[in-house]
């Protein structure tokens, strides 16, 4: 990190090679592709009127002229970036960039293999070889002979793919510091032009996808500043995302030392609209980095620092600093600073903050500080949603509204209290938790859903801002029971209690009337085409969302709820906790759609064990080429007749399935494919998912007898209730699965409908593949087909060059968003994370992570660590660290030893399957994933909801 001085507006002119050198004070947002990142920034903060020393750029043409981007003047560099594109699986021509990477001695076929750093030193080499342009020299000893004869100053990179509001390049390329004299100057930047090319900067670039041969660097060369103190400064907290306070971190010296973390700096959090310091935590501050007289600089001990290096006024200057650039940028900031030795204060950089969640907000715009639930991870879901994905679940939003009278003023937009983030949906739940009756009842929901996000929820009862303001149940009952009652719930629930198998035949009927109305009636129109058109298909798909997707779950969940509500019922009768006891009797449930699913599927493998040619198939070709042979039509008979007939009945089915944008199993079975494969490793015959599901079964029931015998020693009628009670729970609780099948069964045909619309606009030219729909929404699609369907200026061509940008940049959006780790549970209107600022969950012992119970037993074995299921293997008896699981994760469950999730509650999806194949399970463990390693050796207490490394 520098620090340069000088008088604000002290300058240097434009050298005669205008497009070689600008000043700093001529740079804008606007001129990213020449003065790149960090310098762009620093002309904003100075056209802001905030104080930032005097220098120049030393622009990206510079760059150019030495390496001969893009052009093959430097082939070596040339060479590295062609084989870079193929590594990252970026754009190019194959050809020529397999014949320039093999210049390097680089075999065509292994460039999907590179080694990346391997590449970047050819390319560092290549750039420091290159000979100094004339003009390039002459351009920077003219600029910086005008700020004075030898000043120190500091020559920075600044690089084009730098401090985008995406993606943070923070210390990937050079800083020089302390730099005197022409001659140092001109090889600080040469230094800079091929740090470029390190490592990680190389390595980073390619995991974002970023065209190396479209990076260039210019180069910031500014005067010192004389420090006395520096640091960083974050205009918005990066721990718990509150907007409303800065964080300051201080050290005596060069704010290096703090930015290389060599120092353990004084710590401020402050109130920058109150000009207030909040917080402040000191440091020992133990180094110091210190400029040399003549250049360079040195780490020395610090001297004794046993007070703070700010005063509460400087700290609370620096965050006034922090917030006008803020302002300014429209964006919370990271910027560098520094005090002088006389008082001043200056700016040194300043980058957006990327790490920080996007602010909420509703869409009626209700005043004050509102909570927000994310959905998504309640759904166990990690990952984006697509655009058409989110309009979908608008819509069977508003659906949920309109049934409990909420106006919802257009079905496309979603409720008030429907809003997306970062690509992940939430609900503002301010509402029940400030009642009486939202505390008692949904954290109890989320306990055995999601236990994290209960634990949030209740966290935030003593928060003044969520105070209780309804304490009478009236406005919730004048709501739900009109709809419960319409929807016939207090019927299914007597019917269950007191004629079991009637509700079970009345549901079935219901399932089987829902399938068939969601075909599409073709109306006079189509019927006259014999196909209908792409307005009716969409129009239909609209349909199913706003009126028919939500009906399944009052007319299902009732009997599931009956089912838990009775297991309580036994506990209560059989008196104490006897949860564990209770987790028994929901062991190998019947009526459960995923594990027939589960068990369809292993059938099916042991089909194809008993046929060497499908067999042998299956073991021989990774998952895309498994699926590639399935889309040929070249799978051996057996195995090609066995899947068509499981697709025929699940293919509706995938991973992140609540989203209508992901490929169904039917479109890419590759992960199906890999499971059988999977399943196939497993030899021993009593480990057999279909024998462990029957030995589970014959334990419950026998489970239920002893426990109806120990309530019946304490009376005939007693015992006869809780035999009664636990039967009915097991005949309903499997039920839980099926809302979310029938729900899935409805997107799988909303998608199947918009995928021939799509086919229609990408026939029209409209859209480029008909995939595209699904980075639109229905507006959008509603808007392209009256275009599409009429001549004139706004006809299919010009939509689709409207279009298609809009679907490139949506799809770059989501798949940056993929690479996003952290999703808060709770999100407060302000920005804040509650759950971010309080402390993981400890262990009972050395090292033990602690979550939910959720599968009682104990299992020791090997950590398998994944992340996405699809193509990922499992072998018998380790244990699944995942972040969330759905039912596209469960086939890998019938092979597991144990499982241990990040998300989830007791009765949260893969709790519920672990414990019907009896693997014992802890979920809700924070940062499982990362804590956790592959091949590492851990013991699961799924009683105690334990994870302890072995």
């Amino acid at each position: 990190m520098q620090h340069p001085e000088s008088s604000q507006g002290g300058g240097t002119a434009a050298a005669s090679g205008a497009d070689l050198v600008v000043d700093l004070r001529r740079l804008s947002a606007g001129m990213l592709a020449e003065v790149g990142g960090k310098a762009a920034n620093l002309g904003e903060l100075l056209s802001a009127g905030l104080p930032v020393p005097e220098g120049f750029c030393l622009t990206t043409e510079a760059y150019r002229l030495v390496t001969g981007v893009p052009d093959a003047v430097n082939p070596e560099l040339a060479a590295v970036q062609a084989a870079l594109r193929m590594a990252q699986g970026g754009p190019g021509q194959p050809d020529s960039a397999a014949l320039e990477a093999t210049a390097l001695g680089i075999p065509a076929p292994d460039i999907p293999a590179l080694d990346i750093p391997a590449l970047a030193a050819k390319a560092r080499a290549a750039v420091v070889s290159a000979p100094l342009p004339p003009e390039v020299s002459a351009a920077v000893e003219r600029a910086y002979g005008q700020m004075g004869p030898d000043v120190p100053v500091a020559v920075r990179s600044s690089a084009t793919a730098e401090d985008l509001p995406f993606a943070s390049f923070a210390g990937q390329q050079d800083t020089y510091l302390n730099v005197v004299g022409a001659v140092a100057v001109l090889e600080a930047v040469r230094n800079c032009w091929a740090s470029l090319w390190t490592d990680r900067a190389t390595t980073y670039r390619a995991s974002l996808g970023i065209d190396p041969a479209e990076v260039a660097l210019a180069v910031v060369v500014q005067r010192m500043v004389d420090v006395e103190t520096a640091g960083v400064l974050f205009t918005a907290n990066p721990v718990s995302g509150r907007r409303n306070e800065a964080v300051i971190d201080a050290s005596p010296g060069l704010g290096e030392a703090v930015v290389s973390g060599a120092v353990n700096p004084d710590h401020f959090v402050v109130d920058p609209a109150a000009g207030r310091v909040v917080e402040r935590r000191q440091g020992d501050k133990k180094i110091a980095v210190l400029a040399v007289p003549g250049g360079g600089t040195h780490t020395v001990a610090a001297a004794d620092h046993a007070g703070f290096c700010l005063t509460d006024r400087q700290a609370a200057d620096l965050a006034r600093l922090g917030l006008k650039a803020e302002q300014h940028f429209g964006a919370p900031q990271d910027l560098e600073w520094a005090i002088s030795r006389g008082g001043a204060l200056w700016l040194t950089q300043s980058r957006p903050i990327t790490t920080l969640y996007p602010v909420l907000r509703r869409r009626d715009g209700a005043p004050g500080t509102r909570a927000f639930l994310c959905f998504s991870l309640a759904q166990g879901l990690t990952r984006p949603i697509t655009p058409m994905g989110r309009a979908a679940i608008r819509q069977i939003a508003s659906s949920v509204a309109r049934t409990a009278k909420i106006p919802v003023a257009d079905p496309r937009e979603g409720p008030p209290a429907y809003a997306d983030a970062g690509q992940r949906i939430f609900i503002d739940f301010t509402t029940p938790i400030r009642s009486t009756v939202g505390r008692a009842i949904l954290p109890r929901v989320f306990d055995v859903m999601e236990a994290r996000s209960a634990t949030v929820m209740r966290r935030l009862f003593d928060d003044p801002s969520f105070a209780i303001t309804l304490r009478t149940p009236l406005p919730l009952l004048r709501r739900i029971l009109p709809a419960a009652a319409r929807a016939g719930v207090p019927e299914a629930v007597l019917r269950g209690i007191f004629r079991p198998q009637a509700a079970l035949r009345r549901l079935d009927r219901f399932t089987r009337d829902f399938e068939a109305a969601l075909e599409l009636d073709l109306g006079a129109t189509a019927q006259a085409a014999g196909v209908p058109s792409a307005r009716d298909r969409l129009a239909h798909a609209e349909g199913l969302l706003q009126r028919r997707l939500f009906t399944i779950v009052p007319a299902i969940l009732p009997l599931a709820a009956l089912g838990f509500g009775l297991l309580a019922v036994a506990g209560k009768l059989l008196g104490g906790n006897r949860w564990e006891d209770l987790q028994g009797v929901l062991r190998g449930l019947p009526n459960n759609v995923t594990t027939d699913m589960d068990l369809e599927l292993w059938r099916l493998a042991a089909a194809i064990r008993d046929d060497p040619g499908s067999r042998a198939f299956l073991a021989g070709k990774d998952t895309a080429a498994l699926a590639a042979a399935h889309r040929d039509g070249g799978l051996p008979p057996r195995l090609e007749a066995g899947l068509s007939r499981f697709l025929d009945r699940y293919g509706h089915r995938a991973v992140a399935e609540i989203d209508v944008g992901m490929p169904r199993w039917s479109d890419d079975p590759a992960h199906i494919l890999g499971v059988l494969a999977n399943y196939l490793r497993l030899e021993d015959p009593d480990l057999a998912p279909d024998v462990q599901f029957s030995n589970a079964a014959e334990a419950a029931e026998a489970q239920v007898e002893r426990l109806a015998a120990e309530a019946g020693a304490r009376g005939r009628l007693r015992g006869a209730l809780v035999r009664a009670a636990l039967r009915r729970a097991r005949l309903f609780a499997g039920l839980r699965e099926l809302p979310k099948y029938q729900l899935v069964l409805g997107l799988a045909e909303v998608r199947r409908q918009l995928q021939h619309v799509g086919a229609d606009l990408e026939a029209a030219g409209t859209l480029d593949q008909a995939e595209d729909i699904f980075f639109l929404d229905f507006a959008e699609v509603s808007e392209a087909l009256d275009m599409a369907a009429g001549p004139g200026p706004n006809g299919p061509g010009q939509t689709g060059e409207r279009l298609r940008p809009l679907v490139a940049e949506r799809r770059a959006d989501y798949h940056r968003e993929l690479g996003r780790r952290h999703i808060p549970r709770v999100l407060l209107s302000d920005g804040t994370e509650p759950e971010a600022a309080q402390a993981a969950g400890g262990g009972v012992a050395e090292g033990a992570l602690t979550g939910s119970p959720a599968s009682a037993g104990t299992v020791t074995g090997v950590a398998r660590v994944i992340l996405d299921p699809v193509g990922a293997h499992l072998e018998p008896g380790e244990i699944l660290v995942a972040p969330s699981t759905d039912p596209g994760w469960t086939p890998l469950f019938l092979t597991a030893g144990g499982l241990v999730m990040e998300m989830g509650g007791a009765n949260s999806h893969g709790a519920v399957v672990a414990r019907e194949y009896g693997i014992p399970a802890v979920v809700g463990v924070p940062d499982a994933t990362g804590r956790i390693s592959t091949g590492q050796e851990i013991t699961v207490d799924g009683g105690a909801g334990t994870v302890v490394p072995a």
